[in-house]
This record gives C-alpha cells, sequence and structure tokens, in this order.
C-alpha cells in the first residue's frame, strides 16, 4: 500500500472509530494529522497480520495499546487550536 492510501486507508478507519471528531478527521490537511492517520493504518495492518497468525498475544496486545493512544492523540489534534483556528479561516 503506498504512503497516500495508507493515510487515506487510516483517515478512513480513525473516522469510523471516532465519531466525534469525525469531521474535523475527514477535514484534516495538516501533515503532522496526515502522519497520525498513516501511523494508525500501519499500526493496525500489523496487528491484524500478527492475529491472523496468531503468532504472540502479547505482542497483538501491544499493538492494540498503541491503536488507542495513536486514537487519543487523533482526538487531540482535532481539537488543537491551532487546527481548529485553520478551519476557522474561509
Amino acid at each position: 500500500m503506498t504512503r497516500s492510501n495508507r493515510r487515506e486507508a487510516g483517515r478512513r478507519r480513525l473516522a469510523m472509530r471516532l465519531p466525534q471528531v469525525r469531521m474535523l478527521i475527514m477535514q484534516a490537511r495538516d501533515p503532522w494529522q496526515l502522519e497520525l492517520f498513516e501511523a494508525y493504518q500501519m499500526a493496525v495492518e500489523a496487528r491484524d497480520r500478527l492475529r491472523r497468525r496468531q503468532f504472540n498475544l502479547k505482542l497483538v496486545r501491544e499493538y492494540d495499546e498503541t491503536c488507542v493512544e495513536i486514537e487519543q492523540h487523533v482526538i487531540g489534534a482535532m481539537h488543537a487550536p491551532a487546527y481548529l483556528n485553520h478551519c476557522l479561516i474561509p
């Protein structure tokens, strides 16, 4: 999956997981927010691969925790003053 595809897949996945900030996620354009989307998608892909293989349940839990941490960072990023000011400027 290319970087831009991974970012958009992460964006869509996060929008589904975080309905309280869905509109802000879908409107996000700042590079640091896009990096969070990509990181989330990469963590989900790794977790799902490990889960399918039933390889190491401890590692699966670690990726689950990483996904939750990234979700919390995304919520914060969507409420960051710089982002809100950027969205409010016509």
